[in-house]
């Protein structure tokens, strides 16, 4: 088969959710993938900093903070933080609203006092409300917002109670970023990020693709939750995982078995991977 341009979502996709270590099935259909010359990239929104710990595995490079940072190998491909302007109205209109803030440089996290009691008294959600809650419980890197230094920031994740505390932020923000809420069955809070609509994971799968002189139609994506949902739009072929968002799984080309029943070397095998 022609080779493969193949785009991993991390939390519950690749690993359970803030987990950094994928089973043992997924990274032998990862090297196996690689070794007959397709190309493996992470497409997280993660930032470069919480993608540390997968990259010992080998991928070729990632499409990072929603695709505000774009690599492969050693070259950066896209570097796109928000402007000093974005994220002094970005960060103060959601403070004004009560809204709880992580907020992603390309090297650090931060987040606001009192996000991990929220998230304690948030019953159910996905895997993205699970990664948040895993990430401030296991101390993954996630500074408190005190200490803060100013740095450029390429995302804002925020978690609230209500839809009207984003209101006045969506109002002033909405023509330069995209406020994208996730699935939550059964939970009552509402989480999302906010992302500069400069960017998106769709505009990375396409960068990477033109680096390599590959078409779209040679390009795989595997995701599970809304925010993979310009993945999913962009590449060739589009699998959901079966533990992932009701929604994306209908718009996807194919539903594979959940992370934990080893879904990824099921998947690589069915689509001729390895």
């Amino acid at each position: 088969m022609n080779k493969k341009l193949i785009f991993l979502d991390i939390d519950g996709t690749l690993t359970s959710p803030g987990s950094n270590e994928p089973p043992e099935s997924a990274l032998e259909a990862i090297r196996a993938a690689q070794a007959r010359g397709h190309k493996v990239f992470l497409c997280s929104g993660r930032n470069y900093d919480m993608l540390k710990p997968l990259l010992k595995f080998g991928f070729d490079g990632a499409v990072a903070s929603g695709g505000g940072f774009v690599f492969a190998g050693d070259d950066i491909l896209y570097d796109c933080p928000m402007t000093e302007s974005q994220k002094d109205r970005a960060l103060r209109l959601l403070a004004e609203g009560g809204v709880l803030r992580t907020i992603e440089a390309r090297d650090a996290s931060y987040c606001d006092e009192g996000m991990g009691e929220f998230l304690q008294k948030s019953s159910g959600g996905n895997s993205e409300l699970l990664r948040w809650r895993e990430a401030l419980e296991k101390d993954l890197g996630i500074r408190p917002m005190a200490e803060y230094d100013g740095r450029p920031i390429y995302k804002v994740v925020f978690m609230c109670s209500g839809a009207e505390q984003l209101a006045p932020a969506e109002k002033e923000l909405g023509e330069e970023f995209t406020f994208l809420v996730q699935d939550l069955a059964g939970a009552n809070c509402i989480n999302g990020e906010l992302i500069n609509k400069k960017f998106d994971k769709g505009t990375g799968v396409r960068l990477v693709a033109e680096t390599f002189g590959m078409g779209l139609e040679d390009t795989i994506g595997f995701g599970d939750s809304m925010n993979d949902l310009e993945m999913i739009e962009t590449v060739g072929y589009s699998v959901c995982m079966d533990n992932g968002s009701p929604t994306l799984k209908a718009m996807s080309d194919l539903v594979c078995p959940a992370v934990t029943d080893d879904g990824m070397m099921w998947a690589f095998r069915k689509l001729g991977l390895i």
